[in-house]
């Protein structure tokens, strides 16, 4: 029997969490029926609804996740207030606990006994378990957040965060219902319904988007780029690009890809709300497509059973590899430059110079070759 095995079977379970789950599942599957069959529901409640899904989903995806756990951007206080109240509504624990287990996922992630919620350990334990028992990978130290501690937010949710936590899911329903004069059904959809829905959407993407998708950037951990989870999870279903590229406030880094996440923080940046977008350069994406193509392509070619043809496509496949190695030298010397020029004080020149058209120039060429590769590729078939 492994450690982790062990660890499983022997780990306390954590009470507070089982009992929310549980309370909140069973009712949403007895309550909630007998309320809509007996009762009349509005347009009401069910606005409400796709308000607080949207609401707490986004405080989830834009807040905790894009803007605490990896700094991806600033934001105003006004918006911070807004992630930090409809954060709190979704149950998730505070700011604080959750951007710490975050950066932990991160930092160990796939690790079997260091990572939270390893998907390791099953698509169950990924999905909630990890989260009802006390495993020690869970346990909390805040030496990783010390940046928000230093939140007065973060810090005022954390303190705060069960009178927080009830008032949102309770007391905020019940008075919006009681102004429309439905305060139960308000309660049971807009709070109860909300909650257990956004919960799950919320799980799989530590579960489903470590399990089911492509890998079109890194085969170094389990993380899947997925459409599906994408639709439903405000675009955090591009998980492969997010975890080689973390601190881009963007998941879906193409224009076509589901991330409304991405655009609910670009468009405030254009009423100055957000700032400081951060986005990894272009180049380093396809640097890391055009890799993920000669893995793919090697993969091919070690499968490949026509020694004629093998030749072929390994001198073929030796020759991109050197025009790769060429292009990352030449993105190392220009980089060597702009560090030089910014040195200098000079960095607004070199923006405008030639090297500037190198670069771009550098990026097309990965771009053009990562065809190749495929073709190339595909030819093994």
């Amino acid at each position: 029997m492994t450690d982790a095995v062990a660890e499983v079977r022997k780990a306390p379970i954590n009470t507070p969490a089982a009992i929310m789950f549980s309370i909140s599942t069973g009712l949403a599957l007895s309550l909630l029926p007998w309320y809509a069959w007996t009762h009349h529901l509005g347009a009401g409640p069910w606005i409400f609804f796709a308000f607080t899904m949207w609401a707490t989903g986004l405080s989830i995806t834009a807040g905790y996740h894009r803007l605490w756990s990896h700094r991806a951007y600033e934001a105003h206080w006004t918006l911070r207030l807004f992630y930090m109240l409809f954060g709190a509504m979704s149950l998730q624990n505070s700011t604080l606990i959750w951007a710490s287990m975050h950066r932990v996922h991160h930092k160990n992630v796939d690790h079997i006994d260091d990572d939270p919620y390893s998907i390791k350990r099953g698509f169950w334990y990924a999905h909630m378990g990890w989260m009802l028992r006390n495993y020690p990978s869970s346990k909390l130290d805040f030496a990783n957040a010390r940046d928000l501690e230093q939140d007065p937010i973060v810090a005022f949710q954390h303190r705060h965060y069960l009178g927080l936590a009830l008032g949102m899911n309770i007391a905020f329903p019940l008075l919006v219902g009681a102004a429309f004069g439905d305060p139960w059904g308000f309660l049971l959809i807009g709070g109860l319904l909300r909650l257990v829905i956004n919960h799950h959407l919320t799980f799989f993407i530590n579960s489903l988007a470590h399990y089911w998708g492509r890998r079109p950037y890194t085969t170094e951990n389990t993380a899947r780029d997925n459409d599906l989870v994408a639709l439903f999870t405000y675009g955090e279903g591009y998980h492969n690009f997010h975890h080689l590229f973390q601190w881009d406030y963007r998941n879906g880094v193409r224009w076509w890809q589901f991330d409304p996440t991405k655009w609910w923080i670009a468009g405030w940046s254009s009423v100055g709300v957000t700032r400081g977008l951060k986005r990894v350069p272009e180049f380093k994406i396809q640097r890391a497509m055009l890799q993920r193509q000669f893995e793919r392509a090697q993969e091919k070619l070690r499968a490949c059973t026509h020694p004629g043809r093998l030749a072929e496509l390994q001198k073929l496949l030796e020759h991109e590899l050197e025009a790769f190695s060429v292009t990352l030298n030449e993105w190392k010397k220009l980089q060597a430059e702009r560090i030089e020029a910014a040195r200098k004080q000079i960095a607004g020149q070199w923006e405008h110079s030639e090297a500037r058209r190198r670069f771009r120039v550098l990026e097309q060429s990965l771009r053009l070759q990562r065809r190749r590769v495929r073709l190339l590729r595909l030819q093994t078939a």
